[in-house]
C-alpha cells in the first residue's frame, strides 16, 4: 500500500469521507475511540465501529450506549479463543517476554484486532480502516504493520499520529456534545485476558512515579487463597490441567490468574522502546503469564538437549522482536514460529510450583520423556560400570598391542 492511503490526521478524515462511503473504525469505548466517533459523526459517511474483546470484560452497554450516541453501527466480535490459540499459546511456547523482563501483551493483541478488523472491512466493503494509537504508544506501528500485512488497501492508519490533544481537550469538546462520563484520570490502560497494562499520565516520569493498588485487579491483597500449590500439566507444548481437571485454555488461564495473582504474583513495571528509540514506563499485572512462562521453561529443561535450549532462547528473542516491532505476519516471524512450534511437540509433562507472597516457587517435575536423573547414586555407580570397563592395565596392554603392530606394518 502507497502512503498515500495512510490516515495520520483528523484533518485526513474529511478527505477519505469523500472517496469511500463506509468507515470501519477498532473501538474500544475509551476516550480516544469515542473522540474519532464524534469526528466522524461531522461527515457524510456510513461508520461501522468493531469492538473485539479479548478477555477485559467489555461493558456492551457502554458501547451501545456512545455508538448510538453517533450514529455509529457497533459490532462486537468475541476474539477471545482466537487470541488464546493464535497468540497466547504460540506466546507461550515462545517465553514471550520483551527482554527477558516482562510479558508482551499488545504485541500479542493488536495483530489479532487487525485480522478481525480487516475481514470485516472487506466483508462490508469499508474503503477506510482506522484506529487511535498514538506516536507514544507502540500499538501504532503494530497494527499499521499488522493490517498492511494482511493485504488491505484502503486508507487506514490513526488521526491522532499528527494530531495531538490532550484528555481533557477531548473531554470538554465531547462534554459539549452531550456525551458525557468521560474523566480525566492517571493513566492509560489496556487490557486482556493475559495481561492488564498501564501507561502514561502519573507514569510518564520513570524517575519518579507511584502505583495505586487500585489499578490492579488480579492482584489485589485482599483476595481469597484457595490453594497454595499449583499443578500444571502440558501436552505438547500445550496447557492441559490445572491441578488435575482438565479445562479449556481460556478458563486455564482464568483460573490461574485469580489463584497466582492472589499471592501478587506477576507484577512488573519497566521501559519500552517507541519506534524511534525513546522509552517509556509501563506497569502490567500478568499472573497466569508469570507462572505459565515459568512451568513451560522449567518443563522444557526436562526434556529438551541443552544446545537446543540454548538456541531456542535466541529464537525467542528473535520471535518477540517481530511480534513488538509490528512485523508479526512477516516471514521472519512465521520462521521463528516454526521453529519454536517444533520444540513444542516434546514438552510434555506436569510442573507442580508453592506459591508464596510474590513468589512462584518449583516443587516438582514429572515428565514422561525427562532427561533428569532421578537417582543420582545409582546413575553413578551405572555409568561407572559402563565406562569404567577397561582398566588401566588392560588400556596399556592394548595400546602396546596396537603399537606392535603399526610398527610391524612399517619395518621391512
Amino acid at each position: 500500500m502507497t502512503r498515500e492511503m495512510d490516515v495520520r490526521s483528523l484533518e485526513d478524515l474529511a478527505f477519505i469521507a469523500q472517496r469511500t462511503p463506509h468507515i470501519l473504525t477498532l473501538f474500544s469505548g475509551g476516550l480516544d475511540s469515542s473522540y474519532l466517533l464524534y469526528q466522524l459523526s461531522k461527515l457524510d459517511c456510513k461508520v461501522t465501529a468493531l469492538a473485539v474483546d479479548l478477555g477485559e470484560g467489555a461493558d456492551y452497554a457502554e458501547l451501545a450506549r456512545i455508538t448510538n450516541f453517533f450514529g455509529a453501527t457497533l459490532k462486537v466480535v468475541d476474539g477471545r479463543s482466537a487470541f488464546v490459540e493464535d497468540a497466547v499459546l504460540p506466546a507461550i511456547q515462545a517465553h514471550a517476554q520483551y527482554l527477558g523482563q516482562y510479558p508482551i501483551s499488545s504485541s500479542l493483541s493488536r495483530p489479532i484486532i487487525a485480522r478481525f478488523a480487516v475481514a470485516a472491512a472487506h466483508r462490508l466493503g469499508c474503503g477506510a480502516l482506522l484506529h487511535t494509537a498514538n506516536q507514544s504508544q507502540n500499538s501504532l506501528r503494530r497494527l499499521n504493520g499488522a493490517i498492511k500485512q494482511l493485504g488491505y488497501t484502503g486508507f487506514t492508519g490513526s488521526p491522532y499520529e499528527y494530531s495531538a490533544l490532550s484528555r481533557e481537550e477531548k473531554i470538554a469538546e465531547l462534554n459539549e456534545a452531550g456525551l458525557c462520563g468521560f474523566q480525566s484520570r492517571g493513566m492509560s490502560g489496556d487490557a486482556n485476558l493475559w495481561v492488564r497494562e498501564y501507561e502514561s499520565g502519573c507514569l510518564d516520569n520513570p524517575e519518579n512515579f507511584s502505583v495505586s493498588e487500585d489499578i490492579y485487579s488480579w492482584t489485589r491483597a485482599h483476595q481469597a487463597r484457595d490453594h497454595d500449590q499449583l499443578e500444571i500439566e502440558f501436552r505438547e507444548g500445550r496447557p492441559f490441567a490445572l491441578n488435575r481437571q482438565i479445562l479449556p485454555l481460556i478458563e486455564l488461564i482464568h483460573q490461574v490468574n485469580h489463584l497466582a495473582g492472589s499471592f501478587q504474583i506477576g507484577r512488573y513495571s519497566g521501559l519500552e522502546h517507541l519506534e524511534g528509540g525513546e522509552k517509556v514506563l509501563e506497569v502490567r499485572e500478568a499472573p497466569a503469564a508469570a507462572v505459565l512462562l515459568l512451568a513451560y521453561r522449567t518443563l522444557e529443561t526436562a526434556v529438551l538437549d541443552a544446545e537446543l535450549i540454548r538456541e531456542k532462547i535466541a529464537i525467542e528473542q528473535l520471535w518477540v522482536r517481530e511480534a513488538i516491532e509490528g512485523r508479526w505476519f512477516g516471514a521472519l516471524h512465521g520462521a521463528a514460529s516454526a521453529f519454536v512450534a517444533a520444540t513444542a511437540k516434546a514438552v510434555s509433562g506436569k510442573v507442580t510450583l508453592q506459591l508464596s507472597q510474590g513468589c512462584a516457587q518449583l516443587a516438582a517435575i514429572k515428565a514422561p520423556s525427562a532427561l533428569y536423573l532421578t537417582d543420582r547414586d545409582g546413575w553413578e555407580k551405572a555409568i561407572a560400570r559402563e565406562r569404567g570397563s577397561r582398566t588401566l592395565a588392560e588400556q596399556h596392554t592394548r595400546r602396546s598391542v596396537r603399537s606392535g603392530v603399526l610398527a610391524e606394518g612399517v619395518n621391512p
